[in-house]
């Protein structure tokens, strides 16, 4: 399982799951998985972080990468 700050960050912003979902083109159940700490590809990976409004240089703020 990955820690990630998806769901913080989501949430700080005011964003449902579904807006979410919505700006980075995957599903609310990918988002679901993935705030749950579920692995999922570098592509839905890339698609969060640009959805979340951060560069993918800021990777680790969204995702810590071990």
């Amino acid at each position: 399982m990955n820690k990630n700050n998806v769901k913080k960050l989501r949430e700080s912003l005011l964003m449902s799951k579904a807006e979410l979902a919505r700006k980075a083109g995957v599903s609310t159940l990918t988002v679901d998985r993935v705030e749950g700490g579920k692995d999922c590809r570098m592509d839905t990976k890339r698609k969060i972080i640009q959805a979340l409004g951060f560069e993918l240089k800021e990777k680790h703020k969204v995702f810590s990468i071990d």
